[in-house]
């Protein structure tokens, strides 16, 4: 109930309009004003789609359709996902656009990394043979204007009259009417690409569809933005391996050299001197006694001096890898360290000299840690190799140690093997590989050196069984 004189509720006032209802001379909601076509009606004259005779209007792209575009954009990105690889991420994304968008076949053309040039990256078939094959200046075809100006362009017929259209008899451009073609940005790296759509039948691409299409252009993007980038750095670092290779054969055929100089040139010289200053000793004895004693000091220092050399010598280029080989040059090693029983297991791998060098450096620096600080009896060494790395094992039955002992100490036992270490680990490192040491008091100590068998380059995972327990080489009983 309402008051006297009250209007009753949800009632106007006098005078006013009731409510949703227009003012006078307004037209009513929803309706167009005078003259105006209705929302979604043709225009007089303009026939209606599906009357009979008139064919339905040209679609977009079908991606109005929210389950496609779902599905568009898990396969996009379980493409990224596969990994950074540009050319299957670009094949894989042209695929599912066709899929997705009803059109006929796709294109991505990438930028190359001088920025100069679209690179067809990504095709569907039967155009993917021509991936890597196809370029084109910036500004030249339609692809190379939308990647200058960053602008789409849709043509839905007669593209050869364009201007800015370029024939490729690869690409089967005259087998297509209607095209879109959207650039490919993304934030922190700009313009990336090109992304081109094509069908056989004529079609109206409309403002939303290049929109979408605009987006999509935009999500790949961004991922061949991150492979792009992946791959450059994969390149820079295959090149600095490959450098630090070089510098290193470099440095070994130097020390060759060296070595071989020496061996021929002074060596031999000392020798012959020792011949001479012993036929002077002979011949002055009875003469003169102090003469024969200076020609007796001087063949010792002649003595020293050559060993001295054969010291260099070896130091700069083991003579027994050039003799034996690694395989027999690490037996030969192992004969040479007295205070141990040592065991050799190593097969003959074809190494660069350089890696040759490396692994018996190593090997040898091991005996002389064990021999000085172990405390062992027994030592074994094995290596092998594969195609892609070779594998290095010393193994000793000594007391072992901690591992952070080691590498906190600052002088003393475990100071001393801590340098040993520290330059094995320099030797494998310097070589792209690693060194891997495994000890515990009491129970010895495993070094295990993993190095590229070709060029230098970070060592890969590698499942390097040890040939035994830490201080239990195979065959011998702890």
């Amino acid at each position: 109930m309402t008051r006297a004189g009250q209007p009753e509720a949800n009632q106007p006032e006098a005078g006013q309009p009731e409510a949703n209802q227009p003012e006078a001379g307004q037209p009513e909601a929803n309706q167009p004003e005078a003259g105006q076509p209705e929302a979604n009606q043709p225009e007089a004259g303009q026939p209606r789609a599906g009357q009979p005779g008139v064919p339905a209007a040209p679609h977009g792209l079908g991606l109005a359709d929210p389950e496609r575009e779902n599905a568009l954009l898990v396969g996009i990105i379980e493409a990224i996902s596969a990994g950074p690889q540009l050319g299957p991420l670009a094949s894989r994304a042209a695929q599912l656009i066709v899929d997705a968008t009803a059109t006929d076949v796709c294109f991505v053309h990438m930028l190359d990394d001088s920025g100069g040039a679209l690179i067809l990256t990504g095709a569907t078939p039967p155009f993917d043979r021509q991936v890597g094959r196809i370029g084109l200046p910036l500004g030249e075809g339609i692809s190379g204007w939308v990647a200058t100006h960053r602008k789409p362009v849709v043509i839905a017929s007669g593209k050869e009259s364009d201007p800015r259209y370029r024939y490729f008899p690869e690409l089967g451009g005259h087998d297509y009417t209607s095209m879109a073609s959207v650039p490919m940005a993304t934030r922190p790296g700009g313009l990336v690409g090109v992304l081109n759509v094509h069908t056989r039948d004529r079609r109206e691409f409309s403002d939303r569809d290049v929109r979408l299409l605009t987006s999509i252009g935009s999500l790949v993007a961004g991922a061949m933005h991150q492979g792009r980038l992946h791959r450059q750095l994969a390149a820079r670092e295959q090149a600095a391996e490959r450098f630090a290779d070089q510098v290193i054969a470099a440095q070994e055929a130097e020390r060759g050299r060296l070595a071989r100089d020496i061996h021929d040139g002074i060596m031999q010289r000392l020798v012959s001197v020792t011949y001479h200053l012993d036929a002077a000793a002979e011949a002055v004895a009875a003469a003169s006694p102090f003469g024969a004693e200076q020609l007796t000091i001087a063949r010792g220092l002649a003595d020293l001096t050559l060993d001295e050399a054969r010291a260099a010598v070896a130091g700069l280029r083991p003579p027994v890898l050039d003799d034996l080989g690694l395989a027999d040059g690490l037996a030969s090693l192992a004969r040479s360290v007295a205070q141990l029983e040592v065991q050799v297991d190593a097969a003959e791998c074809d190494l660069p000299e350089h890696t040759q060098t490396a692994l018996y450096r190593i090997a040898q620096e091991a005996l002389q840690n064990i021999v000085k600080h172990a405390n062992a009896t027994r030592a074994h060494i094995r290596m092998y190799g594969d195609a892609e790395h070779a594998v290095l094992w010393v193994t000793d039955n000594g007391r072992g140690f901690e591992h952070a002992t080691v590498g906190g100490a600052s002088g003393g036992r475990s100071g001393e093997i801590s340098y040993g270490l520290r330059t094995m680990a320099e030797r494998a490192e310097l070589m792209g590989g690693r060194l891997e040491v495994t000890s515990r008091p009491g129970l010895g100590t495993t070094v295990t050196a993993i190095i590229p068998a070709g060029p230098a380059g970070p060592a890969g995972p590698v499942t390097a069984a040890a040939p035994g327990e830490a201080g239990d080489p195979p065959g011998q009983p702890g």
